[in-house]
């Protein structure tokens, strides 16, 4: 059998997805074929209906079409409609069926690391898409309490409300009123990517036992965790969360879940390591 699958964005250029979805098919010895195709957000709903018309088997939503994959979809799953957005797409008896495995593909990488949120206190900064993705995933998981530190109130607000009282919302100016250090930070501040985090970090929210993540991955350290080092040695950036949510889409769409890590090693990283 042939899979046929894609992901769709703008831009699209970036996309690590068709090596990443090609390498899980060599683990299984299955045929997959991998696009990456720039859709502007006009086309969108029209490219998905004739991905899948065409036997399209899954795809792969990017920036910034995941609200709208998630408006088209006629099924949801639980962790896109606690996410308010889609990731993967596929086609289903009822039409399209929705998943966000953003979330999960963190908790993946969390386990690898030895860093399993389960009663803990945890530190997420913004409360946008990225943070939204993985917020539900991560309360399942057991933590004693999840705080989210935003600019904007009245979007830290729709995002908690969502979930129960172990959620709270502060202030990004409140972050030094913790009664002590987090378990874990988990950095979802895009301004992080120019160079600019837009915040300081002090020992009064993490310390020498904190560990500090950081959702997106680069080449080099990023801002969020050279701001960290000084802190904490215990330091990693989202290059295994973008592994384990792809090898969860992979699971969807074929059948076989790969290990992700083993790609580790075709990033340059250790399978084991943080940064």
């Amino acid at each position: 059998m042939k899979y046929k699958l894609a992901v769709f964005g703008d831009p699209i250029a970036h996309s690590k997805s068709p090596e990443i979805h090609r390498r899980f098919g060599d683990q299984f010895g299955l045929d997959v074929t991998y696009a990456k195709v720039h859709v502007t957000k006009d086309e969108f709903e029209s490219e998905v209906r004739q991905f899948f018309l065409d036997g399209g088997h899954g795809l792969s939503i990017t920036v910034p079409h995941k609200w709208s994959a998630f408006q088209m979809a006629d099924e949801l799953s639980d962790e896109a409609l606690l996410a308010g957005a889609c990731n993967t797409l596929m086609a289903s008896a009822d039409g399209i069926y929705g998943h966000n495995t953003d979330g999960l593909g963190l908790i993946d990488d969390l386990n690898r690391l030895g860093w399993s949120p389960l009663g803990k206190r945890i530190l997420l900064l913004g409360a946008g898409g990225a943070v939204a993705g993985c917020l539900g995933p991560l309360v399942n998981t057991g933590p004693e309490h999840v705080v989210i530190a935003n600019r904007s109130v009245e979007k830290l607000t729709r995002l908690v409300d969502r979930f129960d009282t172990r959620v709270r919302g502060i202030s990004l100016a409140e972050l030094d009123l913790q009664v002590a250090p987090f378990d874990l930070v988990i950095n979802g501040i895009s301004a992080g990517l120019s160079g600019s985090v837009g915040l300081e970090l002090t020992d009064r929210t993490v310390n020498g036992d904190s560990a500090c993540y950081d959702l997106v991955y680069s080449i080099d350290e990023t801002p969020f965790l050279k701001m960290c080092r000084s802190l904490t040695d215990q330091r990693a950036d989202g290059l295994g969360m973008l592994l384990a949510q792809a090898a969860r889409q992979f699971e969807l769409w074929t059948g076989f879940l790969p290990d992700p890590f083993a790609q580790l090693v075709d990033f340059g990283r250790a399978p084991d390591a943080c940064i």
